[in-house]
């Protein structure tokens, strides 16, 4: 049986915040960097998502099919290729309809509401099935959440929602001596499958493809596949996942990655061992060997692949518990602005600004970063967190004042 190859790219970019002062406060409740976000989305476009999709579709073409990718494609991006780029959105729909390419489930504002709210999680996740479904017009049947955080308890939250294929990490600290290079199942539902990523063999890609001094360096596509030989004799799926802004972006086409991206399926498949295949078509053809659990969150983060990088320390926790304080609250409000700003200011990407800790692939997306310090970070997110509880307050007393004479005319009625 040939092997599995299952290649996954997360496309997502924040609704970054503009800098907010104390004094903005209840005096100017926008609180986005446009100048910012359009400015690195189009360029980001030109750099990455365009090139990129029109050399997968190349690659589609000339491998006849043969050639198969997955797409986790966030609603804060979508959102922003409506405003900004289109033209972005015209080619994933080109790639949709090659059909070899599939599109996955996840939180529609890339959000860390699995850790904490598991009403706010099922709304996002819904709402971005529909996006996806409406965009490119299928609907996905796999999941895969915010930085691939998962656990038992969030894989049953996302059996509840239908989903059977879900994507994580292969973390070393939950697999212990097992292979990530096979299927997986959630103990708690056995029909629910697992893909993990090799973390070794796409951070190859991701982060230490440019890396002159590594000593594998450079990697051509011979090589790699050789390097997905050395995976397992025995192993059954390597599942390569990684941020599609590799190509282009972190990545610059100076390294030679579109060069590598191109010829990789063709060394893999004149291989003979080999197919790619799409995540779901992944779990369709691969048994599980075993349950896999996993009591606490492990993530795609760092060298310790929790959820430590967006809440691991006071600033990250204290700005996480009052933006989601506000929950309940909101629930009872009916206003799009503020459900909209609730939903961006959830963004796991603010958070992550205010990470006081150095990891791995912290260099990697520096420039993303519109900050100098976390601190800086968590004030700015503050000061707007602070405006925006002004409105969901009084939102939330003008709703209450107008049910008041509903409840007074029903006990007259009485």
């Amino acid at each position: 049986m040939k092997k599995t190859i299952c290649l996954y790219f997360q496309v997502h970019q924040p609704d970054r915040l503009r800098q907010y002062r104390f004094f903005d406060i209840c005096r100017d409740s926008h609180y986005y960097d446009d100048f910012a976000n359009r400015t690195i989305l189009k360029r980001v476009a030109q750099t990455c998502y365009l090139p990129a999709n029109r050399l997968l579709s190349e690659l589609i073409r000339k491998h006849e099919g043969a050639f198969r990718v997955a797409f986790s494609i966030s609603g804060s991006v979508l959102e922003q290729f409506e405003r900004y780029a289109p033209e972005v959105i015209d080619s994933f729909r080109e790639l949709a309809d090659t059909g070899c390419v599939e599109f996955l489930c996840e939180t529609y504002y890339h959000s860390l509401a699995s850790l904490v709210s598991g009403k706010e999680f099922k709304a996002q996740v819904i709402k971005h099935r529909d996006t996806i479904e409406e965009y490119f017009g299928v609907v996905p049947a796999a999941f895969r959440n915010t930085e691939l955080i998962y656990s038992d308890d969030i894989g049953s939250m996302v059996y509840d929602l239908g989903f059977r294929t879900v994507l994580t990490e292969g973390a070393k600290h939950v697999l212990g001596w097992k292979s990530p290079d096979f299927v997986y199942n959630n103990p708690r539902h056995k029909d629910q499958k697992l893909l993990l990523r090799n973390f070794s063999l796409s951070d190859d890609i991701a982060f230490r493809f440019s890396d002159s001094s590594w000593k594998e360096w450079p990697v051509t596509a011979e090589k790699f596949t050789g390097w997905l030989h050395g995976s397992g004799e025995n192993d059954e799926v390597v599942n390569l996942f990684m941020d599609y802004e590799t190509f282009g972006e972190h990545q610059k086409p100076a390294t030679g990655i579109f060069d590598f991206l191109a010829y990789l399926p063709e060394a893999v498949l004149s291989d003979g061992g080999f197919e790619f295949l799409t995540p779901s078509q992944a779990t369709a053809k691969h048994d599980s060997v075993g349950d896999l659990e996993v009591a606490h969150p492990v993530s795609w983060a760092d060298e310790e692949r929790d959820v430590s990088a967006w809440l691991g320390n006071e600033l990250q926790n204290e700005a996480f518990s009052k933006l989601y304080a506000l929950e309940d609250k909101i629930a009872d409000i009916k206003n799009e602005s503020i459900l909209s700003d609730f939903g961006k200011l959830q963004e796991s990407d603010h958070f992550y600004y205010m990470c006081t800790k150095f990891f791995s692939d912290g260099a990697v997306h520096k420039y993303f970063n519109p900050y100098d310090t976390p601190y800086e970070a968590f004030i700015n997110y503050m000061n707007v967190l602070s405006d925006f509880i002004v409105r969901v307050n009084d939102a939330a007393a003008m709703a209450e004042n107008d049910a008041a004479p509903t409840k007074t005319r029903r006990h007259g009625r009485r």
